[in-house]
């Protein structure tokens, strides 16, 4: 019996290594399928870009303004959402750009304090007190 279970866990185990391939692979065709121009996407190596077309098994990818390159469909590691794209190539969301005061101190001015190791009222000239 033992020895039976020996036998059996490696095969397992090739089994479920691969299923998940091909669940990897299934899941990569169909992104590589939905591939559309105008489309913000990353590249296996870590480049970002926007599609401009697709063909059969290459796709033309804008990677600065009036910059094309010709990738293979297989290149693209993940496709992003419009969001995601605007605020990986453009910085932050508009949102999250507002500085607000906290406490009644300017929170920039305090991150511009700490920074030069002034704080706590010490960059006005006044000696700190203790």
């Amino acid at each position: 019996m033992a020895n039976l279970i020996i036998l059996l866990l490696p095969i397992l185990a090739i089994f479920l290594m691969f299923r998940s391939q091909k669940k990897r692979q299934a899941q990569q065709q169909t992104m590589q399928s939905t591939l559309q121009p105008g489309s913000g996407v990353r590249t296996i190596g870590g480049m970002y870009a926007l599609v401009k077309a697709v063909n059969d098994e290459t796709i033309e990818l804008e990677i600065a303004p009036g910059v094309v390159t010709h990738y293979t469909k297989s290149a693209i590691a993940a496709v992003l959402e419009p969001l995601e794209y605007d605020a990986i190539i453009n910085g932050r969301p508009a949102e999250d750009e507002s500085v607000e005061a906290v406490d009644g101190v300017d929170t920039e001015k305090a991150l511009s304090l700490e920074k030069d190791g002034k704080a706590d009222g010490a960059a006005d000239g006044a000696p700190e007190s203790k």
